[in-house]
């Protein structure tokens, strides 16, 4: 029995100790001394459009805060919707839309299949613009008019989500050919029955294996986005209105770690106060005579100001000072990865 166990601790002490004891060499860090190789070239006359770069080498932008320091953060924390389907409909502004929290390549296909199944079929679809029309239809509730529906898709303000918005349109039968789309709903409660309809069908159903290769950049480009001049300070770019990127900003920051001491939104300034969260215990005496009621004291300011057509979001000092690029950066993903 002895020699069976000192048979067996040599065997685990040779798997722990790896290959090296016998001779064998350990490759598995030779993918550090590897080189970059030269491009091969195709003879002309012949396509070289296959061939490519397996794995080609992004460009880092020449105002990158890498070039010049880099530490590697911390893991944002995780959303409550992340991993979980969420369809909801927003309203804000005298606007209503389905706010759902997946791609809008993926949700392009799963409205237009409602809407076949829901008998509206759709007369005009362009993907690039993310635009669906429907054909006329006829309710039994109005003898007297045709309905149609314009559905606009385009990315949402969360990252990784779409939006969904609609206009109802409404003729005399017999006139259909001279209406014009308005700019908002003839009939709003038929507005809000349809979307209601859509938002319930997109939220029965978690199956999203489809995607729409014509609407892989549908509705333009992202709402919000994170600016890094090569001169000034970097900043988030919203294209939306005030009052929603106000709000948004609010609960941005409310998810993401800052606390909201004061704030003037006639001036478009949020007064938070902003602490990393640490992994360390608190010690003992802290345990021990430590407090709730401790008082926040302002170390940066959220400015959220009207810019053209645009808003911009910067994040700067107690004293409005300017921070330096990492740190300005850094506070600014965790503002932008919370927007909704």
């Amino acid at each position: 029995m002895k020699r069976l166990i000192s048979a067996l601790n040599v065997v685990v002490i040779l798997s722990l100790t790896g290959c090296g004891w016998l001779g064998l060499r350990d490759r598995s860090d030779d993918y550090l001394l590897a080189e970059e190789t030269a491009v091969t070239v195709v003879p002309q006359g012949m396509d070289k459009d296959v061939l490519g770069q397996i794995y080609p080498i992004p460009q880092i932008p020449v105002t990158s805060v890498e070039l010049v320091e880099f530490d590697v953060p911390r893991p944002q924390p995780a959303s409550v919707n992340t991993f979980e389907q969420s369809v909801k409909i927003q309203t804000l502004e005298g606007r209503r839309w389905v706010l759902i929290n997946v791609p809008p390549s993926e949700v392009w296909p799963r409205v237009r299949n409602v809407l076949n199944r829901s008998g509206v079929p759709a007369a005009l679809a362009d993907g690039s613009e993310g635009i669906i029309e429907t054909v006329w239809v006829k309710f039994n509730s109005d003898e007297e008019n045709s309905h149609r529906f314009r559905f606009q898709i385009s990315p949402g303000v969360q990252l990784d989500s779409a939006e969904i918005s609609a206009v109802h349109n409404q003729a005399a039968r017999s006139e259909e050919d001279q209406a014009q789309w308005p700019q908002t709903s003839d009939d709003d409660q038929r507005e809000q029955d349809m979307l209601s309809l859509l938002a319930n069908d997109l939220a029965a159903s978690a199956d999203y294996a489809s995607v729409s290769l014509l609407a892989q950049d549908i509705g333009g480009d992202a709402k919000v986005e994170v600016v890094t001049p090569e001169i000034s300070d970097p900043f988030i770019l919203a294209k939306l209105s005030f009052d929603r990127t106000w709000a948004s900003t609010l609960y941005s920051a409310d998810r993401g770690g800052f606390v909201s001491v004061d704030q003037n939104r006639s001036e478009g300034v949020i007064y938070v106060n902003y602490t990393p969260e640490t992994t360390a215990e608190p010690g003992f005496f802290s345990r021990l005579f430590g407090g709730s009621d401790e008082i926040l004291e302002v170390n940066y300011r959220i400015l959220v100001q009207t810019v053209g057509a645009n808003v911009e979001i910067r994040i700067v000092g107690p004293e409005a000072q300017g921070l330096n690029k990492a740190e300005t950066l850094r506070l600014l993903n965790v503002l932008r990865s919370n927007m909704s």
